[in-house]
């Protein structure tokens, strides 16, 4: 098996509809991810060699919509959430690489909503870039 660096890579094991794992859409999504979709605060740090950086909630909520599950958040210097998946207990963060060697605790988290962190236009418009490229990207069941 391929050895992923992500957050919970190990036990990601659960698939949606189209038969992908959180690892799946991992693969696809490092071709994505770009200053473009990362958060405009963080997007003069953002480079290929840290394609994570930045991508988190918008990462969270699309998958969201594939798996289901709660996006929870960890709460990090200067008040801002790092948001990450829980879904039938298996607990996944497709952008944890952006912090390198910390430990992040994933314990004791508060569920993030879609509706707060949407608020932010741009953020919303980030969301959906990435989303139809992912849509544009992704296997489908049919083909």
């Amino acid at each position: 098996m391929k050895e992923y660096k992500f957050y919970g890579w190990e036990t990601a094991d659960i698939k949606d509809a189209n038969g992908l794992t959180p690892r799946d859409y991992y693969d696809i999504l490092s071709g994505i991810w770009c200053a473009d979709t990362c958060a405009p605060r963080m997007r003069d740090e953002w480079s290929v060699h840290n394609p994570t950086l930045g991508q988190c909630s918008i990462t969270a909520f699309l998958m969201q919509d594939f798996f289901g599950g709660k996006v929870y958040g960890i709460l990090r210097p200067g008040g801002n959430y790092h948001c990450f998946n829980v879904v039938d207990g298996y607990v996944f963060d497709l952008t944890s690489e952006q912090f390198g060697d910390e430990a992040l605790d994933y314990s004791n988290c508060p569920e993030q909503f879609r509706e707060t962190h949407f608020a932010k236009e741009e953020k919303r418009l980030r969301y959906e870039y990435l989303r139809a490229q992912l849509l544009d990207k992704r296997p489908s069941i049919n083909g």
